[in-house]
């Protein structure tokens, strides 16, 4: 059974830790996700963002799959099934298919719009049963083919959409999504104290997770992350031992073209990055 993030994220932000979000490309990336939180007996949180739902055939697809592989692997640990980056059509589609949470990214929009029809998914989420994220600042780095500059979030903007009632919050402060280049500058700590301060209870979360450095991760979860999103990690650690596999020549051995033994390797090498993560986030255990 699928749960929305409301208090998983409540209990990691009261007891200083954070829930990792993992984001799924297919079955492998799925199961090997569920398969970690399981061992760990972690919380975790299921990323699917508007171009993964649509390479997995959309997300009626996508929720049913990972409903009938929470039930068919007996996974007891909550899980969230969440909308990453949604538009707000992308959104409604997600609460139709079945997720139990949703982002909606009005970052890019007006503030009075972003206002506008995140007050109106509050409203939705709230009838519906489902967590909501919300986001303030564009986080840098290239997502579904938007690129974002990397913004610093404005405090009092964060106030007014944490104020409509959401569950989470992103805020950009200078994080980016995939590979961090080497004149990166780092988190804006100054900024995520005054988005803090200014948001109050609401859980924040931290885009981008791959490749910052674990004493900002750290300091991050001190200062009221309470949720971490990882992609880009999972899908380098995949790609290196599928390399390995094939660069091996075990593709030629035997029955080593058979898809579940190409894959096998990949799908080992998410479930490290994952328990590495979920480790380093301080969520193993905390059910």
């Amino acid at each position: 059974m699928l749960v929305n993030a409301k208090d998983m994220l409540i209990k990691a932000a009261a007891e200083g830790y954070a829930v990792g979000q993992f984001n799924i490309n297919n079955l492998e990336w799925t199961k090997a996700v569920l398969i970690t939180a399981q061992e760990l007996n972690a919380p975790v949180i299921l990323g699917v963002s508007e171009g993964a739902g649509k390479y997995m055939c959309g997300f009626k697809t996508v929720a049913a799959m990972v409903k009938a592989m929470v039930e068919s692997l007996n996974i007891t640990v909550p899980v969230a099934l969440h909308l990453d980056h949604g538009s707000y059509d992308g959104c409604l589609k997600c609460v139709e298919a079945g997720f139990s949470s949703i982002m909606f990214d009005g970052s890019h929009l007006p503030l009075a719009e972003n206002i506008e029809k995140t007050s109106e998914l509050v409203r939705l989420c709230a009838e519906k049963g489902l967590s909501l994220e919300a986001e303030v600042g564009s986080i840098g780095g290239e997502e579904d083919g938007v690129i974002g500059m990397g913004e610093v979030a404005d405090p009092n903007e964060c106030k007014k959409i944490a104020d409509l009632g959401v569950t989470m919050l992103a805020a950009g402060i200078g994080n980016i999504h995939g590979k961090y280049p080497a004149n990166w500058k780092g988190l804006d700590f100054g900024a995520l104290e005054k988005i803090h301060a200014a948001t109050g209870s609401v859980p924040l979360v931290l885009h981008g997770g791959t490749g910052i450095p674990t004493d900002m991760i750290q300091k991050a979860i001190s200062l009221g992350v309470a949720k971490i999103n990882v992609n880009t990690e999972c899908q380098l650690s995949f790609q290196a031992a599928t390399r390995a596999y094939i660069e091996s020549g075990k593709d030629l051995m035997g029955k080593g073209f058979d898809p579940r033994k190409l894959l096998a390797p990949g799908t080992a090498a998410i479930q490290a990055t994952v328990k590495e993560k979920v480790e380093l986030f301080g969520s193993v255990g905390k059910l």
